[in-house]
């Protein structure tokens, strides 16, 4: 794992507890590996109206709720000369309404194959349970979503205690409203008695500006951006490569530790209960974090 650079360590809790709760993305973090339901469901609203969008484009914005993902595609520089050479005009919100509307169906048509917990999900999740913590999730997924994929994933062992959708809080990530909320839920005693794990630099910055110590996963995640077959096919040194990118960019949003995936996670929980009998996650330096 990758610990606060230069040591930073963080000053006194208040609450006496440790870390009480882990609060989990979906995609990319606890479940489909590489982030890949979101991304085919993205490019093929843009293709049906002949307008070809890159793989990072369409994975630039993701966490967000799948609206403002798609508002933010279409602000992109690339995307808007795509769509200006195709339509004469730049997208706006008439337009991003009617994607969003296609995008549901095709999403939720592609979930159930993307249910499967990420290497080592189970394991760990177990783990943190057996120490007494809780289990909540956020997600840039709706309620209809989550409908579909949540009984799969349960199925194949991943059931957190609490699940709260992008479009149950009147703010979606980056703002932190869905980790106040699982706060809540969850019976937490503080934020800084929670940590929230993500693949995504808008996940990151969403338990940051909750005020919880902050854990970015990158290899399962969108930072890689492959399934699992995928990755083990790339050389070791294009994986190499690979992971000091994804280290780079989510250490860069803020994380505290950054970790390959989340087998690594119940030996990172004990190292922060350990700092957080003496420290909370915002004292920590925001230059120690990104370094």
């Amino acid at each position: 794992m990758d610990a606060c650079a230069g040591g930073a360590q963080p000053s006194r809790m208040e609450s006496a507890g440790g870390i009480e709760a882990v609060i989990f993305d979906w995609a990319g973090t606890t479940v489909d590996h590489g982030c890949m339901a979101p991304l085919a469901a993205f490019r093929e609203v843009f293709r049906r109206r002949g307008v070809e969008v890159s793989t990072a484009a369409a994975r630039g914005p993701m966490g967000t709720h799948k609206r403002t993902h798609l508002e933010r595609m279409c602000a992109l520089p690339e995307v808007a000369a795509a769509w200006r050479a195709r339509f004469g005009t730049a997208p706006g919100p008439a337009d991003v309404d009617a994607m969003f509307a296609e995008f549901v169906p095709l999403q939720l048509s592609v979930l159930r194959a993307h249910a499967e917990p990420v290497p080592g999900c189970v394991a760990a999740v177990a783990a943190l349970r057996a120490r007494g913590l809780r289990i909540g999730s956020t997600t840039g997924f709706t309620r209809a979503m989550m409908d579909v994929l949540a009984p799969e994933a349960s199925r194949r062992g991943f059931a957190p205690d609490v699940i709260v959708t992008a479009d149950e809080v009147r703010r979606a990530r980056p703002w932190p409203d869905m980790c106040l909320r699982n706060v809540m839920e969850l019976g937490a005693s503080s934020v800084a008695a929670c940590v929230k794990v993500d693949d995504t630099l808008a996940g990151i910055e969403e338990g940051l500006r909750a005020g919880m110590w902050t854990v970015g996963v990158v290899m399962t995640g969108n930072e890689v951006g492959l399934t699992e077959a995928e990755l083990a096919a790339r050389s070791p040194e294009e994986r190499a490569r690979l992971r000091a990118e994804g280290y780079a960019r989510l250490r860069g949003a803020g994380a505290h530790v950054v970790i390959d995936g989340i087998a690594e996670l119940p030996a990172v929980i004990d190292a922060l209960g350990s700092r957080s009998s003496s420290g909370t996650p915002e004292s920590v330096p925001q230059r120690a974090r990104a370094a």
